[in-house]
């Protein structure tokens, strides 16, 4: 079902799809949001993004469903869900999607699409988003935006020939470039991830484990330099898994992190709201794949065993 203005769902409307999808929305597109606690305070309130790039943006109307049951089926489903929720995707999924319907996986972590494909229908089209983004959910229906916004997208798996594949990349690029945001193709999905991961995994963990910001955490050289040897660690376990780095790549990364805003990524979020944490997609998988390579990472597992002690102490209490 690809008409001339296709359906799009948004699958998990948090700060991820709740600020993608009103971009969508505000460019005139055919945007249906999936939401569950947020659902009433969507409904009554719409959806607004307090942006430091765009401003306040602001949609009211919203068509949102509490049972993905009651949404019409989709072209296109944005996934902004966490990874730690992806043992219940599927069936959501499959129930959302249009006959040759195109998923645009907008996770953090590694091998997510690989987990996840085997319980897709086979007619529908897996996409990887990478998504360069500074924001988090400041409250029901509310999206702080501080920074950035690129998404790089790659075909990961589906009934498509390589040369449609290339044709559905386009038509995703084009569909985010009408709505205001940068997007772009990238050739090798897993490649790009390890090189998301080199920011993700060190700050993340940090975040939670010193209770302190990108600005905090830059300014003092002990923090900075455990920052810099955990990105150090993920370049080099990119490396013996054969996947290339760009040059000084985590010095370039602490740069441009140090022009930012102060801010907490995700796992902060979750860890002060006292939701699982994404260990496994963001830590467990790169250790399991740097220990097949016959790469150590010592300060990421530790880092590791740290943030299970934390989680376990906060959902074992509940």
């Amino acid at each position: 079902m690809h008409t001339e203005k296709p359906r799009i769902g948004i699958i998990g409307t948090g700060a991820i799809g709740g600020f993608y999808g009103l971009m969508l929305a505000r460019a005139g597109h055919d945007v249906h949001f999936l939401l569950r606690s947020e659902y009433q305070a969507v409904v009554e309130h719409g959806i607004t993004v307090d942006s430091l790039v765009h401003g306040e943006l602001h949609i009211d109307g919203v068509q949102a469903y509490r049972d993905v049951a009651d949404m019409p089926p989709c072209d296109w489903l944005l996934v902004g869900t966490k990874a730690t929720t992806n043992f219940e995707l599927a069936p959501i999924l499959a129930r959302a999607a249009a006959p040759d319907a195109r998923i645009i996986l907008l996770q953090n972590g590694m091998k997510n699409e690989e987990y996840l494909r085997p319980h897709l229908p086979d007619n529908v089209h897996l996409i990887g988003g990478l998504c360069y983004v500074c924001l988090f959910r400041e409250a029901p229906g509310l999206v702080k935006h501080q920074a950035n916004g690129l998404i790089d997208l790659g075909y990961h798996s589906g009934p498509a020939t390589a040369e449609q594949a290339t044709a559905i990349i386009h038509q995703a690029e084009a569909l985010f470039t009408s709505a205001g945001v940068p997007a772009k193709a990238m050739a090798d999905i897993d490649g790009a991830r390890w090189q998301k991961l080199v920011w993700n995994a060190a700050f993340n963990g940090v975040h939670v484990v010193l209770g302190a910001g990108t600005k905090a955490l830059l300014e003092n050289p002990s923090s900075r330099q455990l920052i810099r040897d955990l990105m150090d660690e993920v370049v080099a376990a990119a490396k013996a898994c054969g996947h290339s780095m760009p040059d000084d790549y985590p010095e370039k990364l602490l740069f441009g992190t140090a022009k930012m805003p102060d801010y907490y990524a995700s796992m902060y979020h979750d860890w002060l709201h006292k939701r699982p944490m994404e260990l496994d997609s963001l830590y467990g998988e790169a250790l399991k794949l740097a220990a097949a390579a016959g790469c150590s990472m010592p300060r990421t597992e530790a880092l590791l065993n740290m943030l299970r002690f934390i989680q376990d102490g906060y959902l074992k209490a509940e």
